[in-house]
């Protein structure tokens, strides 16, 4: 459909976020001395925080992948502030609307992101910019 309609456009969206305080298991090998990786450990008030999230659009017609990283977990205030984001990208690519394809994680489908689609969508299709249709 979106490739038939130069004003939509379709995304497929995963997120993953990173502890900056507990490393992967790994394992290392070496000839003289083995690596001994220590989980590090982040003071409670590092304005760094303690995660690192990355968000990831894959829009198929364009061939193109969108990253967007952000301080924290992908929690629903930090999900709603990527949507603002990726809902100004499009309308500056003059597309009218977004739909994405994502799935089920619990930041994903709380109150406060489908609250925020609803209003962020009517107001776009009132005012102008780039509807949101999620599909899960």
């Amino acid at each position: 459909m979106a490739a038939n309609h130069p004003d939509l456009v379709l995304g497929f969206e995963d997120d993953v976020w990173w502890s900056r305080e507990a490393q992967p298991h790994m394992h290392a090998w070496s000839d003289d001395k083995p690596v001994r990786l220590v989980e590090m450990t982040v003071p409670a008030k590092d304005p760094e925080g303690k995660a690192v999230a990355c968000y990831g659009p894959y829009v198929p017609t364009a061939h193109h992948m969108l990253l967007h990283f952000v301080r924290g977990r992908p929690v629903s205030v930090v999900t709603c502030a990527f949507l603002a984001w990726l809902a100004t990208y499009f309308t500056g690519q003059g597309k009218q609307a977004l739909v994405l394809i994502w799935d089920n994680a619990s930041w994903h489908v709380s109150q406060a992101v489908q609250e925020w689609i609803t209003a962020h969508s009517r107001h776009a299709k009132q005012e102008g910019g780039c509807r949101l249709i999620v599909c899960r």
